[in-house]
């Protein structure tokens, strides 16, 4: 292929699958729209089910503890070598790099010069108002998706007036399915939606999932602004276009879990050839993000950094493969609290081990606030002990709550799924091999017994 093809990604945060592609009942026509043009890939993970560590692996092609980026960027977690990032990559084989919104690879800079020197980028589009805490809307909104989109369209636009201009690459982050989630209940009515699987259906729930339905309608705007403006201007024919988000919704057992409801991710691709010419297409076999950057370079004909290590989906996409890989790894090491954990998930079973040898509660401050948290903690969830090792039968259990490590017709299963596991962290160098992981000079983390991040609580910068 050649590199003369545009690359546009559109990332947010906390979204999982809850679209309506995927079967549920939430009203997202635009990406059903970009669904039925594109790839939909059915069984895609994120590399890890926390905001930073998962968009570091998608932008560098490699897991978090490869990149270094094992925690969140705001808090003081890099990445070992920025050069990596997609961004600085694309920059440096001729193309025009545009960041519009949302990235959580680097903390977030007023002026935009970091995103410029750190991440490659040339040109960053802030919109009227970008910061999500600021300009919030009556009914809990931001303005800043949708000026931002606004901005996005505008540069799409002068770009199609350019017949001169290098290709160009487009991120564009949308927040709005990040907590806190909008608060008008009249938006869509709680008593009309079903709860987040594996979630009880309760009002309190309900309500909370309500405002999820307000806010992923709203990013679904935004997609739809951006995809016509391809397809008005004729950019749609010369553009690799993407749709993802960095890990599960924001609810208890979902986001920052080593489950299907924490690394399952929306993944939609719409490509300008012959791979998606018959119109929709599906993709059942198993997909890591991680697999992204390799295709990229695939389909635009680089060749593939060394320190990759995804895997292209071109062969799979062509037909020339029926799958790329028989297992995808996540893995969680700090979010807002330390809780180092990974995961080997096969087509049918997941194993997952627990590292963390002192404390063995759930780690309540990695669970976003919320109506639905609040559930659980009067329930006594979080002072529960989650097991150690655990496997897990997707087919027979799909919402992991029945852990079948232990039983003897599983025992060849475990057995294997656990030495893969070990077998990938010692070849990528997993520092948690050597043991208890500590944060790096600088960054923060609440202590693992806070209730809720950001409260104050937080761990001595030698915890561990």
């Amino acid at each position: 292929m050649s590199p003369t093809n545009n690359v546009v990604i559109i990332h947010t945060d906390d979204t999982g699958r809850y679209i309506s592609p995927y079967g549920y009942g939430i009203d997202t026509p635009n990406l059903q729209h970009l669904a039925q043009d594109g790839v939909l890939f059915r069984n895609a993970h994120c590399a890890g089910p926390t905001c930073s560590p998962s968009r570091g692996a998608l932008y560098t092609g490699s897991s978090p503890h490869s990149n270094g980026l094992i925690g969140l960027a705001h808090r003081g977690f890099e990445m070992h070598e920025y050069n990596h990032h997609l961004s600085n990559f694309l920059s440096e084989r001729g193309f025009h790099t545009v960041l519009a919104g949302q990235q959580h690879e680097i903390p977030r800079n007023t002026e935009a010069d970091l995103e410029k020197s750190v991440l490659g980028y040339d040109r960053v589009l802030r919109g009227d108002d970008t910061d999500p805490s600021n300009g919030r809307l009556d009914h809990g909104h931001t303005r800043r998706d949708f000026a931002i989109t606004e901005e996005a369209t505008k540069f799409l636009r002068e770009t199609d007036r350019d017949d001169d201009s290098d290709p160009f690459f487009l991120s564009l982050g949308l927040y709005n399915t990040h907590k806190p989630l909008p608060i008008d209940q009249n938006l869509v009515a709680p008593d009309t939606v079903a709860p987040p699987d594996p979630l009880p259906d309760v009002p309190s729930i309900r309500e909370e999932m309500a405002a999820y339905h307000a806010a992923v309608q709203n990013v679904d705007k935004c997609v739809g602004e951006v995809y016509k403006t391809l397809e008005s201007t004729g950019l749609i024919d010369e553009t690799l276009f993407l749709f993802t988000t960095d890990h599960g919704i924001p609810f208890p057992l979902m986001k920052c879990t080593l489950s299907d409801s924490g690394t399952g991710v929306s993944l939609i691709a719409k490509f300008p050839d012959q791979i998606d010419s018959q119109g929709s297409s599906v993709v059942d076999e198993l997909v890591s993000q991680i697999d992204l950057f390799p295709t990229f370079c695939d389909y635009l004909g680089f060749d593939i950094p060394q320190w990759v290590e995804g895997i292209s989906l071109l062969p799979m996409l062509h037909g020339d493969e029926e799958s790329v890989r028989d297992e995808v790894f996540s893995e969680v090491t700090y979010h807002a609290a330390y809780e180092p954990k990974r995961s080997v998930r096969t087509k049918r079973y997941r194993y997952v081990q627990r590292f963390d040898e002192q404390y063995d509660q759930y780690v309540a401050p990695n669970t976003d606030a919320g109506q639905s948290k609040e559930f659980f903690k009067k329930l006594g969830y979080f002072e529960q002990a989650p097991p150690k090792k655990a496997l897990y039968d997707l087919y027979l259990d799909p919402n992991q709550r029945n852990n079948i490590l232990e039983e003897p017709q599983y025992e060849s299963v475990g057995r294997d799924l656990r030495d893969r596991l070990l077998n990938w962290m010692e070849q990528t160098n997993d520092p948690l091999i050597g043991g208890p992981v500590s944060k790096p000079d600088g960054a923060v983390a609440d202590k693992q017994g806070a209730l809720h991040p950001d409260m104050g609580e937080f761990e001595a910068p030698d915890a561990r």
